[in-house]
């Protein structure tokens, strides 16, 4: 049977997934729309006065190299006065867009400083943008030319008017003190017909202009010619070709601000002012601008304008800075030219100058007008001021010299002689007495070198002087100000030079310090003193003191450095060359030029006071350990030299610093010190100093250090006893025949193995020793001086035996045998005489040097059971 299949019955979804694609296509259109209006741009619409170097599709919009736009169309205006070149900036451009925003071309354009729009070569001419403020705005008005200052320069800008340009382009630098600081950006007439300038300086520079700053315009060259020659000054080459501005800034003024405003003057002379005034005259025939006011021959200012009226003609005139104290109440002015007689022709450079305006000086406060004479006023002159200078040997000065302020003559010398004691040169000099007011205390007489050559690392300086200079010499006066009048009823030091002056008034302000040396310490006159390694000092003297065998050393302290010469001060010598070697390396100092040819002096501070701080050191160490100094007497033969240690059990307490062989021959004396820290207990009357030498023998040897380091001192400390600063050093041998030490005379019936320096000894120790030896009178026998030393002088008195140590004895017997004696390997190989003592020193006497002691061949039995009671009875005491 067939089945038959049911239908079925499927709902129709009201929604299908396949609707999501117009959707999403239709949602990421409108996005792409959206975004396409918002990044189209905005039009902006430029009006410029041609199209010359701009080109649609081409011309860029650039903000601080950033491209923010292009040109997309350029049409000509209705009024065809110029294009409308319209822009489409950047989206993201629209805070640049303000009421005061800028638009320019920038193209290459290449002067004389420089070439502007270098990139324009590579990438095309483009239109520059500077930001304003304002509202936003998309028609502009382009400009002619670009602004002063371009976005990103953080500098200043100052405004300076001038009466005309003259050689100033855009570009034209800047100068302070021959140093580039900044450069003129643009210039313009302003509403009175002025040059106005606009000058940029670098932001680094900024705080160099003040508001009292003077600039002035030093371009192109500048020339003087008149009959005594040419004269040609030209500020560098950059302004020679481009112009160029100078500024000074006085150092107390307030720093400038943006856009100040300034005169820009025509030259330095105008800049640094002076003092201006008014010449009234009937005529200003002959007289112009830029005629010279001179006073003695030297151009002291110029006429700046003249002015005709009526009924009289005003000349504006300038005296320079320099000499502006020297117009008064009572100056006066006159007209001078070339004077043409029979006995010549004066001032022939003024035929072809000009006429000049002479000047006299007066007093009291300047007016601002005065009469010009045509001719120079008859003056009762008043007596000339006299002096007489002193120097101690001629700088080159002769009678007739002129004496001179600031190039300008005041007085002459009138003689010249030796003084009456022929000690120095005396000058008599007269002073004019319009410049009497000049001599004022204080004021020094400097003579000029008529050749002046100063040489450094820099390069060498040449200055020459006039022909006056070179004949007779030249005296300059230098002014003081001081208030008080120059004493001239006494002689005035006339110095070589500036810095012989200063040296002399720098000495009257120092502090003189003495120091004292054991030697001249290798320091001559004019060694530098140092502290912290700069010179605050000089050495002026080093005498010998004979009464005491030392050294004076004066030094001059400069006045500033005072405060350092206190009770904790110490000085020592700075050696010339200092070298540090250890593993890390070799570090060599060197003193300064002067220092090793003159010696020098260092001087420090302690934490304490000094011990002596008029005491010169020979080193650094010695004079901040604060050592004692010491006086030691040592025998001729000690190898000892300067450097030797002083020891105590091992350790360095001191050092040998100088010695010297003394006149009588016969012993050394040397200084030396003792480290602060140990010269107390060092320095007692009852201290004991003992040479010590290497020492080798059959016993070994002693003091091994001094074979590497060679012979040095060994001190002991005193218990008691005032303090002494003088010692005697003894040696070995010394010890037994030093006044202290007992003295003896022995006898033996032969020399045989006896010597200079064979050890006396007691129970096996060594407490004496032959000094010397010599036949009797009748030659029967030897005698023997012998020496015991001062500590065991106690162990002697006339019981005692002295006995032969020497060789080897063999006693042989024939029923006792064989029998030997001997000493010690030393006293074998060396000999040696033993002693011993019966009584003690209460039974039996001390022995004198005329007592002789018999040496018996050999000791008794019996005396080696002596053991008497050998107290010392200066102890004792």
């Amino acid at each position: 049977m067939t089945h038959i299949e049911q239908p079925k019955v499927v709902h129709k979804k009201l929604f299908s997934p396949i609707w999501l694609l117009p959707i999403i296509a239709l949602a990421l259109g409108a996005w792409l729309g959206i975004k396409s209006i918002q990044e189209s741009g905005i039009a902006v619409h430029i009006h410029f006065p041609d199209a010359t170097g701009i080109d649609v599709g081409k011309t860029l919009v650039r903000y601080q190299g950033l491209n923010v736009g292009k040109v997309v169309d350029i049409t000509i205006d209705d009024e065809l006065k110029g294009v409308n070149v319209d822009l489409l900036m950047d989206y993201r451009a629209e805070p640049l867009l303000r009421e005061n925003s800028q638009f320019w071309l920038v193209a290459p354009k290449a002067s004389i400083t420089g070439v502007e729009g270098l990139d324009t070569l590579f990438s095309g001419n483009y239109i520059g943008l500077l930001p304003g403020d304002g509202a936003f705005r998309d028609r502009f008005e382009a400009e002619l030319e670009a602004p002063s200052v371009l976005p990103g320069n953080n500098g200043l800008v100052v405004e300076l008017r001038a009466e005309k340009l003259g050689s100033l382009d855009v570009g034209s630098p800047v100068f302070y003190r021959q140093i580039p600081v900044g450069q003129v950006v643009s210039y313009r007439l302003d509403e009175q017909h002025k040059v106005l300038l606009k000058a940029y300086i670098k932001k680094q520079y900024t705080n160099l202009v003040r508001k009292d700053s003077h600039f002035w315009n030093v371009s192109g060259v500048q020339i003087d010619a008149s009959l005594s020659g040419i004269k040609v000054n030209t500020a560098s080459l950059a302004s020679l070709i481009a112009g160029g501005i100078n500024f000074s800034s006085p150092a107390n003024s307030p720093v400038a601000e943006a856009n100040q405003g300034y005169k820009l003057y025509p030259n330095q002379q105008e800049a640094h002012g002076g003092i201006r005034f008014t010449l009234m005259a009937a005529s200003a025939d002959g007289i112009k601008a830029g005629t010279d006011v001179v006073y003695r021959g030297v151009t002291i200012g110029e006429v700046e304008d003249i002015a005709a009226d009526t009924a009289q003609v005003e000349i504006h005139a300038r005296l320079d800075a320099p000499y502006a104290k020297l117009l008064g109440a009572d100056a006066h002015f006159w007209r001078a030219g070339a004077d043409i007689s029979l006995a010549g022709v004066k001032h022939p450079e003024r035929l072809v100058s000009g006429e000049v305006i002479e000047f006299l000086p007066g007093t009291g406060e300047p007016l601002p007008q005065y009469r010009l004479a045509s001719e120079a006023p008859m003056l009762e002159q008043a007596a000339p001021v006299q002096l007489t200078l002193t120097a101690n040997e001629n700088p080159g000065v002769k009678s007739g010299a002129e004496i001179r302020y600031r190039q300008v003559k005041i007085g002459q010398v009138t003689r010249m002689r030796l003084s009456d004691d022929f000690s120095a040169v005396q000058y008599q000099a007269e002073i004019l007495p319009e410049f009497k007011s000049l001599l004022r205390a204080g004021s020094d007489f400097i003579a000029e070198a008529p050749l002046d050559m100063q040489a450094s690392l820099d390069g060498i300086t040449l200055k020459s002087g006039d022909i006056t200079t070179l004949t007779h010499g030249v005296i300059n006066l230098r002014y003081s100000g001081n208030k008080n009048a120059l004493n001239i009823r006494k002689p005035v030091p006339l110095f070589a030079s500036v810095s012989k002056a200063e040296q002399f008034y720098q000495q009257g302000r120092q502090l003189k310090w003495t120091l004292y040396s054991d030697s001249g310490a290798s320091v001559t006159p004019g060694a530098p003193v140092y502290y912290k390694q700069m010179q605050v000092g000089a050495v002026t003297a080093v005498d010998w003191r004979a009464a005491t065998d030392d050294f004076a050393l004066t030094l001059a302290i400069e006045h500033t450095f005072a405060p350092l010469l206190q009770e904790n001060i110490v000085f020592w010598q700075k050696p010339p060359l200092t070298v540090d070697a250890g593993l890390s390396g070799v570090k060599v100092s060197m003193a300064p030029v002067k220092g090793m040819l003159k010696g020098s002096i260092a001087m420090g501070k302690l934490d304490h006071k000094a011990a002596e701080p008029k005491r010169l050191y020979a080193t650094e160490a010695l004079a901040l350990s604060q050592a004692q100094h010491l006086r030691l007497t040592l025998p001729l033969d000690a190898a000892i030299s300067a450097g030797a240690p002083i020891r105590y059990q091992g350790t360095q307490v001191g050092e040998v610093t100088h010695v010297t062989l003394d006149k009588d021959l016969r012993q050394l004396s040397a200084n030396a010190y003792l480290y602060g820290q140990y010269a107390a207990p060092l320095m007692k009357q009852d201290s004991h100093y003992q040479l010590q030498k290497p020492q080798i023998s059959l016993k070994g040897i002693e003091h091994p250090e001094a074979l590497l380091s060679g012979a040095f001192i060994a001190v002991m400390p005193g218990v008691d006893g005032p303090k002494t600063t003088e010692f005697q050093v003894v040696s070995n041998r010394d010890d037994y025949q030093g006044t202290a030490a007992l003295t003896l005379q022995l006898r033996r019936p032969d020399l045989g193995s006896i010597k200079r320096g064979t050890g006396i000894f007691f129970r096996g120790v060594q407490v004496g020793a032959i000094l010397d030896y010599h036949l009797t009178d009748n030659g029967d026998g030897v005698l023997l001086q012998a020496g015991i030393a001062a500590r065991y002088r106690h162990l002697i008195n006339s019981s005692s035996r002295f006995y032969d140590l020497s060789g080897i004895k063999v006693d042989i017997g024939l029923f006792s045998g064989a029998q030997i004696n001997a000493g010690s390997l030393e006293t074998i190989l060396a000999g040696g005489i033993g002693v011993v003592t019966e009584l003690d020193n209460q039974q039996a006497a001390i022995p004198d040097e005329t007592k002789v002691f018999p040496v018996f061949a050999q000791p008794e039995k019996a005396w080696q059971q002596w053991q008497p009671q050998l107290t010392d009875m200066r102890a004792t005491d």
